[in-house]
């Protein structure tokens, strides 16, 4: 592993306090030397649109956009809930599946409508993320992940955020709604993805501007 003078620093286009808080967990639970921070002034900064039709194209052009805006290295993500027999939605669209201003129960209440009549093996789901590594308008990097589920008939546990109360996570046998943080980081699509990340960036740094 190559030897670092002092920490790795690493922006998140993003102006959420909790997804920079759910980074750093991961990255201490990782045992990663790396400080994380949001990327400043990110509210100001020109948005970018995320109106690419797969993850891995919005993720890796959030993160070239932003990385063109400010000096250092940029990551970002996108992911979301894809159901194969919903032709893969919500999929990019999980965040505005039921409409802009949607709350997670809305969303929640439609997937479960879409839902009603389909059993067994038709109820499958993944969870997917994306995360890119950009600087000075270069990718660096593009890391996926995936968690295989499928879509309760109704909302179990108080945790989690999104679709986690539908979501059974088969190889813990619990809802991400149920599960503790530090069992969601250690098996979630974000946190392998993320852990994937960490591994490039503090084995091969070389390729990247220092």
């Amino acid at each position: 592993m190559h030897a670092q003078s002092k920490p790795l620093r690493l922006f998140i286009a993003s102006s959420n306090e909790g997804k920079l808080r759910e980074y750093q967990a991961l990255a201490a639970s990782a045992g990663a030397s790396i400080e994380l921070a949001l990327l400043p002034r990110f509210d100001k900064m020109t948005p970018f649109e995320e109106g690419f039709p797969t993850f891995a194209e919005n993720a890796a052009g959030k993160a070239l956009h932003y990385s063109r805006l400010s000096p250092g290295l940029v990551m970002a993500d996108d992911s979301g809930l894809v159901v194969p027999a919903l032709g893969g939605a919500p999929g990019v669209h999980s965040a505005r599946y039921a409409g802009p201003g949607a709350s997670d129960a809305d969303r929640i209440h439609k997937l479960l409508g879409e839902m009603r009549a389909r059993k067994g093996e038709s109820r499958g789901a993944r969870f997917v993320c994306v995360l890119a590594l950009a600087e000075a308008g270069e990718v660096l990097g593009l890391f996926s992940a995936s968690a295989e589920g499928e879509i309760l008939e109704a909302p179990r546990g108080d945790h989690g955020f999104g679709y986690d109360p539908i979501f059974f996570f088969t190889d813990l046998g619990k809802t991400y709604a149920e599960i503790s943080r530090e069992e969601k980081n250690l098996h979630s699509h974000r946190g392998k993805a993320f852990r994937k990340a960490l591994d490039f960036l503090l084995a091969a740094p070389a390729g990247r501007a220092e």
